[in-house]
């Protein structure tokens, strides 16, 4: 577990030590005002903190502009890759910090239900998040209850502990469909296996979440889910361990206080994926374009 107090210097007896007795209400005054200058620092300088997060676009957005931002409030700041089991764990045994990938009410509620109590969840810091099944707009093909064999053999999903496949494999049932399955692979391999088929025109249906740039790069559509098997307005949530308020009470505003839009992941993202930015360049480059927001995030009482 990380966590860090802050404290003040004793300097006020240093200084009064170093004065005459008839410099004793000067230096008082200095002390005093020393002793103010160390306060306002301490609320500004960091320890070390570690973010944890699944290897989604979308989260390798949120956790580099997080990593930067904190690292501005003077925080050493590692984000570490892990499943998504294992980031829900982590931070529920205090190993890490924080996550701000809590794609719920849905599409972890597994985890939620089995971590919830371990946690401190700080609410939203996006909203209006979609999950479900996308297909290009040229297939001849609407919803769920369409989709069998004779559409594609298998849905491309992401890796196999993502709740958006547990959602399928679970839509998969609901609908009755038992003669297509679910390829697991990893985010950026199902992408681009999504822009090969679509460079041939070809039938592809993948796992699907929104914010995500693929949404922007090619003409996609989700199928209908007559069921409400998929979440269809969630939220992305910011999950931190207990005790990091008492620990770090700068560290945990910073991160209550993390909120931006659809169009703010997916702006970073498509710096990556369409203008080949390394990660950092592009969170950064979001940050410096976004610095009222950002600033607002830093606003610490």
């Amino acid at each position: 577990m990380k966590y860090w107090k802050h404290s003040l210097l004793g300097i006020s007896a240093v200084m009064l030590a170093a004065c005459g007795n008839g410099d004793e209400e000067a230096a008082n005054d200095d002390a005093g005002a020393t002793e103010e200058e160390e306060t306002t620092e301490s609320a500004t300088e960091g320890g070390e903190l570690e973010l944890v997060y699944v290897t989604w676009d979308s989260e390798v957005a949120s956790n580099n502009v997080m990593k930067l931002v904190l690292e501005e409030a003077g925080y050493d700041t590692t984000i570490t890759t892990v499943e998504q089991g294992v980031m829900w764990a982590s931070v529920a045994s205090g190993d890490a910090d924080a996550h701000v990938a809590g794609w719920l009410p849905d599409d972890m509620k597994y985890d939620y239900e089995q971590f919830g109590d371990d946690v401190v969840d700080l609410g939203p810091n996006l909203e209006n998040a979609q999950t479900g099944l996308a297909v290009p707009t040229y297939m001849d093909i609407d919803s769920i209850e369409e989709l069998d064999g004779s559409v594609v053999s298998q849905i491309t999903g992401i890796d196999a502990g993502a709740g958006v496949v547990s959602t399928t494999e679970e839509a998969l049932e609901e609908y009755g469909i038992d003669d297509v399955t679910v390829q697991t692979s990893f985010d950026a391999a199902m992408t681009q296996e999504l822009a090969t088929h679509i460079a041939n025109e070809e039938p592809i249906v993948v796992t699907a979440w929104q914010p995500h740039w693929k949404f922007n790069t090619h003409d996609l559509k989700f199928l209908e889910d007559p069921k409400g098997i998929f979440q269809e307005d969630g939220e992305i949530r910011t999950i931190v361990r207990e005790g990091l308020e008492e620990d770090d009470p700068v560290a945990f505003q910073i991160l209550d206080n993390f909120y931006w839009t659809t169009d703010d992941m997916n702006e970073v993202m498509l710096y990556i994926s369409e203008e080949g930015m390394g990660e950092e360049e592009a969170a950064q480059k979001w940050i410096d374009d976004n610095r009222e927001t950002v600033d607002e995030w830093l606003d610490v009482q």
